[in-house]
């Protein structure tokens, strides 16, 4: 069984390094080390997201994550393939908390404006996806927290990035969606059937 410390390692590298590991052929089972409960998060949904089985302990602050690979038959194969395909909608991407560039008021009033119009049209996105600024839309106190509530309960898939509101120290603010990774967030842009950046 192989052992992977990601003990003081910033995202998305505990992701990245479990990625790896996974993908050696003779690994049946790994076993992951982690100090930080996003970290811990993110390296169980991308492990479980993949097919592989997650057990999660926790010891002084350390989380042992052990994965138990999936069985690579053609079959399974066959199923991760369709559903990639399955995944194939509109993903919204902004990077911003205001829309376009002058007035930072006037791009508040055009970003709910965006969302609002957006929540009313034939366009109904799969994921909408924060980074920089973006992830203040999710927190406590925005003006937009609403709408993004009402798209989260429709079944949009709302990410902030977790590096960027460890920036703006937002994480214990997040309210509407989830935190995630740069891994994770390429690989929904990837699998995006058509990318929206606004």
């Amino acid at each position: 069984m192989q052992t992977i410390d990601c003990r003081g390692l910033a995202c998305p590298q505990p992701v990245l390094e479990t990625k790896k590991a996974l993908e050696e052929p003779d690994a049946e089972e790994i076993l992951v080390l982690l100090d930080d409960p996003g970290s811990k998060e993110n390296v169980r949904r991308f492990a479980e997201s993949q097919g592989h089985r997650v057990s999660v302990t926790e010891e002084k602050g350390v989380f042992t994550l052990t994965i138990q690979k999936k069985g690579s038959s053609q079959a399974e194969e066959k199923l991760i393939e369709k559903r990639v395909e399955a995944l194939g909608g509109v993903v919204i991407f902004l990077d911003s908390d205001s829309l376009g560039r002058g007035s930072e008021e006037l791009g508040r009033i055009l970003m709910r404006s965006f969302l609002q119009t957006l929540e009313q049209s034939d366009v109904q996105p799969e994921k909408i996806i924060l980074i920089n600024s973006g992830v203040k839309l999710a927190c406590e106190g925005s003006e937009v927290l609403e709408d993004l509530l009402e798209f989260s309960g429709k079944g949009v898939e709302i990410l902030s990035c977790g590096t960027c509101l460890d920036y703006f120290g937002l994480k214990k603010k997040l309210v509407a969606g989830k935190v995630s990774n740069m891994y994770e967030i390429l690989q929904s842009l990837h699998q995006a059937g058509k990318v929206i950046k606004m």
